[in-house]
């Protein structure tokens, strides 16, 4: 018996020692591909806020599990789920791992941003143009065989995930009719579409869609603050925070610069513009990946837990705005508070939109609990959970975000994050001086996007 197994691991050593294992490789491919996410994100129209998160998820999720055969530490995950089926493959046979990735990111982009393909030929055809530089780089890097097996191992499961996720109804092509029709309840403290473009209800049943770790009884955050109309409430007393804060900056009062530049510099909101606010925590991940140095094993684990965590936190967010149907700053402030401030009658948000010239914008969805605040509070543990109090570094990780850095059409200048926390705060408060949400739809977004993240990290990763 023991022979047997120490012949049984000796087999298995001898069989990792002759395959290249991912983590040989450098972070490259995926940060190549996570570019091209970023530049086809800025312009896909009907794709924020719900299928940039999941179009991440299984990007992430599909490359993870393509290559984990070449992680010899790591599990796959998919007998977790009903319907998924990754092709097997021969352990005894080399793959270049990075050419198996590629091919990955290049099959399920074209069919996740296919609608792009006429509309923005330049970014859509970022696409094959990637694809085919990474492979002519990597075919000088094995041989004719190995790449033909890479190719073929990448395709296949791109394709399996591709499929599953078409099983999912709530979700798939869901960017094609982003406002379906929806009976919005009516009435005090119930959400209705907001000035300046009056913009109907966007992705109301995105609640429904498929999570990969946040459970159904979990899914639903925290009742709000009981809605009132009387001015002693807490009610009134979050409103009149925004109220003011927002005044105060058009007024270029105390601490004003810095309240613009906060709410400018994390707003993502406008399309054409940035990308968006989920793929904000993508573009903050590649700059620390770079900064590492990490290895391609690394870099595909925390893409996959990323990118899952911001598809669980959007269904969740989603379900839990059209469960409250809570009404924006703009619609009680204008309604309720000008009968006490005069000047509420014609307050607006500080959110501009230099594309389509409208001014003092607010996102046409409910206000409880904030979207920003779930990718902000789900991205930042998620980080955390790689480079924050473990034995490479101990305390807390600080840096500075340059996403914005060359913006001239509003403050880009880059921020220093004294920690993860601290970036997902500043994600979630900055919506309060931009004028869009409550200090509760933060408070709730937060917690809600931590516990969407610890699950996902709760998930059998490592063997």
């Amino acid at each position: 018996g023991i022979s047997a197994v120490f012949f049984q691991s000796c087999r298995e050593y001898e069989v990792e020692q002759s395959r290249t294992l991912v983590r040989a490789h450098g972070n490259e491919v995926t940060l190549r591909w996570n570019d091209v996410f970023l530049q086809l994100d800025r312009y896909a129209v009907g794709y924020r806020p719900g299928p940039v998160p999941h179009a991440l998820g299984y990007l992430g999720f599909a490359a993870y599990e393509a290559v984990v055969p070449g992680m010899p530490e790591y599990n796959s995950l998919a007998n977790l789920y009903n319907g998924l089926v990754v092709p097997r493959y021969d352990e005894t046979l080399e793959y270049h791992w990075p050419t198996v990735i590629n091919e990955v990111y290049a099959f399920m982009m074209k069919r996740f941003f296919f609608h792009m393909e006429n509309s923005y030929p330049t970014e859509f055809g970022l696409i094959e143009k990637t694809r085919q530089e990474l492979y002519a780089k990597y075919v000088a890097e094995t041989s004719p065989e190995v790449m033909e097996r890479s190719v073929l191992r990448g395709q296949e499961v791109a394709r399996v995930f591709y499929d599953w996720e078409r099983t999912d109804e709530a979700a798939h092509n869901a960017f094609l009719t982003p406002r379906p029709p929806y009976n919005a309840p009516s009435g005090p403290g119930y959400w209705a579409p907001t000035i300046p473009d009056f913009a109907q209800a966007m992705f109301p049943f995105w609640g429904q869609v498929r999570t990969f770790a946040l459970r159904e009884e979990e899914q639903l955050s925290r009742p709000p603050i009981p809605y009132s109309e009387h001015p002693e409430s807490l009610f009134f007393a979050q409103a009149f925070e925004v109220y003011s804060m927002v005044k105060n900056i058009k007024n270029n009062g105390p601490e004003a610069y810095e309240q613009r530049w906060l709410a400018e510099f994390w707003s993502d909101d406008i399309l054409g513009l940035t990308f968006s606010p989920p793929a904000r925590l993508i573009a903050v991940a590649d700059q620390v990946v770079k900064a590492e140095n990490l290895n391609l094993e690394e870099t595909v684990e925390l893409y996959a837990k990323m990118g899952m965590s911001l598809n669980d936190i959007s269904v969740a967010i989603w379900q839990s705005k059209y469960v409250y149907n809570l009404e924006r700053p703009v619609s009680y402030i204008r309604r309720i508070m000008a009968q006490y401030y005069p000047d509420a009658a014609n307050w607006t948000t500080i959110l501009n939109n230099p594309i389509d010239g409208f001014q003092g914008v607010t996102p046409s969805f409910p206000a409880y609990p904030s979207g920003h605040s779930g990718f902000g509070g789900a991205g930042g543990k998620i980080l955390s959970s790689f480079f924050e109090f473990n034995s490479k570094r101990p305390g807390t990780y600080t840096f500075t975000d340059q996403c914005h850095l060359y913006r001239t059409e509003f403050n880009g200048k880059p921020r220093t994050l004294a920690s993860f926390k601290d970036l997902a705060y500043e994600d979630a408060y900055s919506r309060i001086p931009l004028g869009v949400h409550f200090r509760m739809d933060c408070d709730a977004g937060v917690l809600l996007g931590e516990l969407a993240a610890q699950r996902v990290l709760e998930l059998p990763w490592k063997k």
